[in-house]
């Protein structure tokens, strides 16, 4: 299965110097090509169909901006459905270009939608302000939106994406609140079966605006009626406390120091203690790393993450494609955000009546589980431990919907 955390390919949130998150290398995916800029070619690919039921903009007041990397450099497709390289030639007096795609006056709009890694962004009542620039290669790249950064040129556009990965594999594709939740948006995927992800119940949006300012330490993370910006950012920005889940974590590396924990992967299970501060886990004779070769034996360590580290997944918490560090970290840091891993030393836990039970925890992924018709949500990067995110794929899809739900 190809999780949001190697879904993009080509598409890493690098800040920027602008505060504008930059569009780069990601999970060792190729830079964009070195060529000359290609002539546009045909978006060959499924519909891709676009529903405004909002019910707050008109479909004159919604475009929508699918850029991406089709493999070996940074796309856009524009409103006549071709696929595009980025050029910084692009940018315009204002320095930003304009791949904006507009509504049809009425009813669905309809594209193709090529083979590529990327986003689906909608922006609701203005443009917005992508930025074509030069990457650590000096090949053309995008600055993307970053709206949770006040110094953003779209910090005042009210704006949300979809992700995917469309290639001769299938379609893999979610909605994400990793970043910021602002636009209530649902994806339907049509192919071998019939899937939706995404929908929120109705009135939800404005439940996770209340949820999340009346959650102690959160309020600031509320952007007006605009967005919600996650925990993560929010501390990055001075929003939220930098040790908030500090004494959780203590409380966790505390117990394990006393008892053993249970790791389950599907490379088999690893116990593990803390010793001398660090989590560390045995290797089970005989395990088969992601290749199918022998995975390397001994013990796996974590030094005690910090909040950042939990709340973005990374850190002593980020995961390689190993087949051995990088699933316990997933699953360690999703029994954090979701605050099961003191509780209970069988992880993953599956049991979603068990998570964000305890005063401190993932207060904003709460609220977006709370508020999704099935339960799945992308409240931060490891959503996807034991299926709870809002991520579906087809391996033989036939058309996508993107739909902005009822505000």
């Amino acid at each position: 299965m190809i999780t949001r955390r190697s879904l993009l390919g080509g598409l890493a949130a690098g800040a920027a110097a602008s505060g504008i998150a930059l569009a780069g290398r990601a999970n060792g995916a190729p830079a964009p090509s070195a060529a000359p800029r290609g002539p546009a070619r045909s978006a060959a690919g499924m519909p891709l169909h676009l529903v405004n039921h909002s019910g707050a903009y008109a479909n004159s007041s919604v475009w929508i901006y699918v850029v991406g990397n089709d493999g070996t450099q940074q796309v856009h497709v524009t409103p006549d459905g071709e696929l595009k390289p980025v050029a910084l030639a692009d940018n315009g007096p204002d320095g930003f270009t304009d791949y904006a795609i507009p509504l049809a006056a009425s009813g669905t709009t309809t594209l193709q939608l090529p083979r590529m890694s990327g986003r689906i962004y909608t922006a609701l009542g203005g443009k917005l302000k992508f930025k074509a620039v030069e990457d650590g290669n000096g090949k053309a790249a995008l600055a993307y939106p970053a709206g949770w950064v006040a110094g953003d040129p779209n910090y005042d556009v009210l704006h949300d994406c979809a992700e995917f990965t469309y290639n001769s594999g299938g379609m893999y594709c979610n909605t994400t609140m990793v970043d910021m939740f602002s636009v209530p948006l649902a994806i339907q995927l049509t192919g071998a079966k019939d899937q939706t992800t995404g929908t929120l119940k109705d009135g939800a949006r404005d439940r996770v605006f209340a949820d999340v300012r009346a959650a102690d330490g959160f309020d600031r993370l509320v952007i007006g009626d605009r967005r919600v910006i996650a925990p993560g950012h929010g501390l990055d920005s001075g929003l939220f406390a930098p040790d908030y889940l500090a004494p959780a974590i203590d409380e966790a590396w505390s117990a394990y120091a006393a008892k053993d924990l249970s790791v389950t992967t599907n490379a088999g299970t690893f116990t593990g203690r803390v010793r001398d501060g660090k989590l560390v886990f045995t290797v089970p004779q005989g395990l088969k790393g992601p290749s199918g070769g022998a995975a390397p034996t001994g013990t796996v360590s974590f030094d005690k993450p910090s909040t950042r580290d939990v709340l973005f997944c990374d850190g002593t918490l980020a995961a390689p494609n190993d087949g051995t560090l990088g699933p316990i970290a997933a699953i360690l840091g999703a029994a954090l955000n979701r605050s099961t891993l003191t509780a209970h030393a069988a992880q993953p836990t599956t049991d979603p009546a068990t998570f964000y039970r305890e005063r401190l925890t993932h207060h904003y992924a709460k609220a977006m589980h709370a508020a999704t018709r099935d339960g799945r949500a992308y409240g931060f990067a490891f959503d996807d431990v034991a299926g709870f995110a809002s991520y579906i794929e087809d391996p033989a899809p036939k058309e996508i919907t993107l739909t902005l739900t009822p505000f």
